[in-house]
C-alpha cells in the first residue's frame, strides 16, 4: 500500500486541499458523510457520493461505498483518481494507517479521537490547537494570515460572518426539504426565486451568478447556509475551486513537507 494522505471531509476547502496535494504527486483519500451538504457542488469531491464519479478541475473523484474494501481503494489510486469513501466515522484510518490525516470537515470544534498511527494530524480552522489536539493548524479566515501554518496555538475564532457582502449567502427560511428553482452557474436577478425550503421561497438579494446551492432533496435547517450568489457575474468561477481553498491547500502542503520524518516517506 503506498503512503496516503487521508482528508476527512470533501467539501469546498477540503477539495482545494485535495487538488493541491494530488497535483504535488501525493496519494489522496477522502471520507464523507452518507448525505453530504456541500453548497459549491460543482467544485467539491463530496458530490461523488451522489454521482459516483465527479471531476473537479480535471481531477476525478470516485465513490467507494465500503471503506473496508482496500483492493478497490488501491485500484482507484492506481488509476490516478481520488477515492471518496462513505465513512462518517473514519473507519478507514485504522485499516490503512495513513501517513497524514487532514481534518477538513470544518466542524469548528475539537476533533474526535481516531485509532490510527498517522505521523501528522492537521486541522483546518477553528477547533484545533497545536500541539494539544493536532500537529499543525491551518488558518482558514481571509486576511493576511490565510493559509498560514500554526504549530503553536490555534486559528482565529469563528467570526460567524461570511467573507465579503453578507447578503451573498443564502440561508434556509425554515426547516424542510430544499427544492431548487435555479441552477449553479445561472445568472439570476434581484428578487428572483432561487429555491424553496418547506415551500418557503429563497430570493436572490442582488443580481449575479448562482455560485453554489445545496443539492435538491436535501433537508435544510432554518438559518443554515444553502446557497451563494456571486456579484462578479462570471459563470467560469463556478467551475474553479476558490482562492481561499487553494491558499489553505498550500498551507497543508507546507505543513507536510516541513516534517522530515513525513517527507521522507511520501514517495517511498
Amino acid at each position: 500500500m503506498p503512503a496516503v494522505i487521508l482528508i476527512r471531509g470533501a467539501g469546498d476547502l477540503a477539495s482545494g486541499v485535495a487538488l493541491r496535494l494530488y497535483r504535488a504527486g501525493l496519494n489522496v483519500i477522502m471520507t464523507e458523510l452518507v448525505r453530504p451538504r456541500a453548497v459549491r457542488r460543482t467544485v467539491t469531491f463530496a458530490e461523488a457520493i451522489y454521482e459516483v464519479r465527479v471531476s473537479v478541475e480535471g481531477v476525478v473523484g470516485r465513490k467507494i461505498e465500503d471503506p473496508t474494501d482496500t483492493p478497490e481503494i488501491v485500484r482507484v489510486l492506481a488509476a490516478h483518481q481520488i477515492p471518496v469513501l462513505v465513512d462518517p466515522t473514519c473507519l478507514v484510518a485504522a485499516r490503512l494507517n495513513p501517513l497524514v490525516i487532514v481534518d477538513g470537515r470544518m466542524t469548528k470544534r475539537p476533533p474526535d479521537t481516531l485509532q490510527d498511527s498517522a505521523l501528522l494530524y492537521i486541522g483546518l480552522g477553528p477547533g484545533f490547537v497545536a500541539p494539544d489536539n493536532c500537529g499543525a493548524v491551518i488558518e482558514t479566515e481571509r486576511g493576511h494570515s490565510m493559509g498560514r501554518v500554526i504549530v503553536q496555538g490555534s486559528a482565529r475564532t469563528d467570526s460567524r460572518q461570511p467573507d465579503g457582502d453578507p447578503r451573498r449567502v443564502l440561508r434556509a427560511p425554515a426547516h424542510g426539504i430544499l427544492e431548487s428553482a435555479a441552477d449553479i452557474g445561472q445568472h439570476v436577478e434581484e428578487g428572483q426565486v432561487i429555491a424553496t425550503v418547506d415551500g418557503q421561497p429563497v430570493l436572490a438579494p442582488f443580481g449575479g451568478i448562482l455560485r453554489g446551492l445545496l443539492r435538491p432533496g436535501v433537508v435544510a435547517h432554518k438559518g443554515m447556509k444553502i446557497g451563494d450568489i456571486d456579484a462578479r457575474n462570471d459563470p467560469a468561477l463556478c467551475t474553479l475551486v476558490s482562492d481561499k481553498s487553494l491558499a489553505v491547500g498550500g498551507g497543508v502542503l507546507e505543513a507536510i513537507l516541513a516534517r522530515p520524518e513525513v517527507r521522507v516517506q511520501l514517495w517511498a
